[in-house]
């Protein structure tokens, strides 16, 4: 989502892993049964998510004019939730998630596309127009256009691959560990799509093996009872501009 508001809780059917329910696109695949939840509404960002947009703002462009931001982490640990609060605290900056580029055949095979329609067109400065995966009807929809603005987010598991972060700005890693997060992801989506998380989790220890994300992160983002604290990563020298800890009110828990 581009904005953030606040809005009455809601029910809304279950998702594949990192799939999420809005913006277009089916949310359950083939042969799998919708099971509706409730969320909670959403929390407005608060002063750590406020302080960290300022301090992207500041970054050297890294992609053509744009500074393009990396959200990684693994299935279930919240980063949709969170690239949501960031982007509406950057005043509604284009969130890119990489489920419309992922495909079933697909889950992580899918850096040449990616760089095709989005990374080339930004780093001229043009408009980049991508094909959304529908997950239902497993096929491609309608073209969709990502506009070089000052700061793009990257949401997804895999946005801090190899290929990627030489055109990345910064690159955030959620930190939840991998069971935690994909037992919460399991837990959110229900036994409908108990198959389709078994075939996930072999898939994503294959990428994370292969090409780790964590291990060049600039920041860690990490979950706490009042909010997100934000924490020097691996990769990032330590310093009073890395560390990003008051409390950002109720936790968004995705």
């Amino acid at each position: 989502m581009a904005a953030v508001r606040r809005r009455t809780a809601r029910t809304r059917p279950c998702r594949i892993p990192g799939v999420r329910p809005e913006g277009g696109n089916s949310t359950t695949g083939p042969g799998l049964e919708c099971c509706a939840r409730t969320d909670p509404p959403p929390v407005p960002p608060g002063p750590v998510i406020h302080d960290l947009a300022a301090r992207l703002r500041r970054l050297p462009p890294s992609c053509g004019p744009v500074r393009l931001i990396g959200v990684d982490g693994h299935a279930g640990s919240g980063k949709t939730t969170f690239t949501g609060l960031l982007a509406g605290a950057l005043g509604g900056a284009p969130v890119l998630h990489l489920d419309d580029i992922a495909t079933h055949d697909e889950l992580f095979g899918w850096t040449g596309r990616l760089l095709r329609q989005v990374i080339e067109p930004l780093g001229r400065g043009g408009t980049a127009l991508y094909s959304p995966y529908d997950w239902r009807a497993r096929r491609f929809g309608p073209s969709r256009a990502l506009p070089p603005a000052p700061v793009v987010l990257v949401e997804g598991v895999g946005a801090g691959r190899r290929a990627l972060r030489p055109h990345l700005a910064l690159l955030l890693w959620m930190e939840l560990e991998r069971e935690e997060a994909w037992e919460r992801g399991r837990s959110r989506d229900g036994a409908e799509q108990r198959e389709f998380w078994a075939e996930w989790v072999k898939a994503e220890r294959r990428h994370f093996t292969g090409d780790p994300s964590r291990p060049f992160a600039d920041l860690l983002v990490r979950q706490c009872e009042k909010g997100y604290e934000v924490l020097p990563g691996p990769a990032g020298a330590s310093g009073p501009d890395q560390f990003l800890t008051q409390s950002d009110g109720p936790s968004a828990m995705c």
